[in-house]
């Protein structure tokens, strides 16, 4: 039978116990640190390189979509009966990738070919650099490209 203290707790061998057993786990987590360590080294990479993919492929989405807004601000110029000098100025203008010159603007029909009631279609390029280390020396820059058509009027 456990005797009480008089603190009233229960005195006995459980107290023991529990020093032994929590000793023991002291010596096993000290000998797993290096462990975690070299596993920490192994996946570490492969991490910031799958961060550094969705980043690259936001970066690539975002440039498309930009695109796209632009090229449907600029062919309302040609549409309007601008000339070829003015839409592409506003396109580099309005483009803010980052790199303006890098920007290609085709415009078709050229604008002495362009006559009333005829569409114009305008079409933007821009290559998106990579971010992520390695890939840009494997693979070449993705070009995004958007166009929009609208009637001349």
């Amino acid at each position: 039978m456990k005797r009480m203290k008089e603190d009233g707790k229960r005195s006995g061998t459980g107290g023991r116990q529990r020093g032994r057993t929590a000793l023991r786990r002291h010596r096993w987590l000290r000998e797993e640190h290096g462990q975690s360590l070299t596993e920490l080294a192994l996946m570490l990479p492969l991490l910031l390189l799958l961060v550094c993919g969705v980043v690259d492929f936001g970066r690539v989405l975002y440039a498309y979509l930009h695109l796209n807004l632009a090229a449907q601000e600029t062919v309302r110029l040609g549409g309007l009966g601008r000339s070829d000098a003015e839409i592409t100025a506003f396109a580099r203008s309005y483009v803010h990738l980052g790199g303006a010159e890098s920007l290609v603007v085709t415009i078709a029909p050229l604008q002495a070919q362009r006559r009333s009631g005829e569409y114009i279609k305008v079409t933007l390029s821009y290559p998106v650099g990579y971010i992520t280390p390695l890939v840009g020396g494997l693979l070449p820059a993705p070009v995004v490209a958007a166009d929009s058509t609208i009637r001349v009027e």
